[in-house]
């Protein structure tokens, strides 16, 4: 209403300014218009596998800021890696339904699950060993339930679906995996979420750290590595990042896998940080 009693009443030198303030406005949007349309085009041109690419060659220098909050000054293990930083109250309360699957789940039904492959090898061996104390057992099958799923959640590239884990996965978990391991990406007009070689490296580390949370802060990480599909030189760069000692061991015989196993340890006083990796040369991440 201003501009138009401008317009029709103001004087020249405010009839001026009115213009030059409409010309400045409508170039403003054009130019943000081009902009948009240009990057759009660039993305859709190189398409989600240059995009991933693209991503793995920057992120992959700065292991650290995707790990687990790091308490240093913790006086236990379990303190560095806190298990409310893995999984909250409410999250970890929305795991009791479907983690029952485990807490009932008989030797044949192990096996019949590792021949269908139906879960990651670590949790397949976790289960042989569910404590008999019932609260122990429960909260052992939560952790194992929610590393399975994380696990299978790192596989997938492009996110379409707004429960990728299938309706048997909680809503809570569901949530939690798309905000916290999953980047917004835009291709062929649309927003998408997308799991790249960054997010991958977070899901892994925390996958790790529960590993840890689960084994009384000792793993083995060639399990979880032949189970992430991961290289192994990608593993270590990960656990030193998260300040473990790692160790060479035997791994479990059912398993058929190289025994030169790598052992991850969480102890105290924690190891001096490094830079991950070193000046070895990079290489493209699987």
């Amino acid at each position: 209403q201003m501009d138009l009693c401008i317009e029709a009443f103001g004087t020249s030198k405010q009839k001026r300014a009115l213009n030059s303030r409409r010309m400045n406005a409508v170039g403003s949007d054009i130019l943000s218009t081009a902009v948009t349309k240009a990057a759009a085009n660039i993305i859709d041109a190189k398409g989600i596998t240059a995009l991933i690419q693209d991503v793995a060659q920057d992120d992959v220098q700065n292991i650290s800021i995707f790990l687990p909050p790091c308490h240093e000054d913790a006086d236990k293990p379990e303190d560095v890696y806190k298990f409310e930083d893995i999984l909250s109250p409410a999250e970890y309360e929305a795991l009791r339904v479907p983690a029952e699957v485990f807490i009932n789940i008989t030797p044949e039904e192990i096996i019949k699950k590792t021949e269908e492959k139906s879960y990651c090898s670590f949790v397949l061996e976790e289960l042989k060993f569910l404590p008999l104390d019932e609260k122990s057992r429960d909260h052992k099958a939560r952790c194992l339930w929610f590393l399975d799923i994380l696990i299978k959640f790192s596989f997938l590239k492009v996110i379409k679906k707004k429960h990728p884990m299938g309706p048997e996965c909680p809503h809570i978990i569901n949530r939690k995996l798309m905000k916290n391991f999953t980047l917004l990406t835009y291709n062929n007009g649309s927003v998408q979420n997308l799991i790249s070689a960054s997010m991958k490296a977070k899901i892994t580390a925390y996958v790790i750290a529960l590993a840890l949370h689960i084994n009384n802060f000792q793993t083995d990480l060639t399990v979880l590595q032949n189970d992430m599909k991961l290289q192994e030189s990608r593993m270590m760069d990960i656990a030193k990042a998260m300040r473990l000692k790692v160790s060479k061991t035997k791994g479990p015989p059912e398993l058929e896998l190289d025994q030169n196993h790598k052992l991850a340890t969480l102890s105290l006083p924690l190891p001096a940080q490094k830079a991950p990796g070193g000046q070895r040369k990079r290489k493209k991440m699987k």
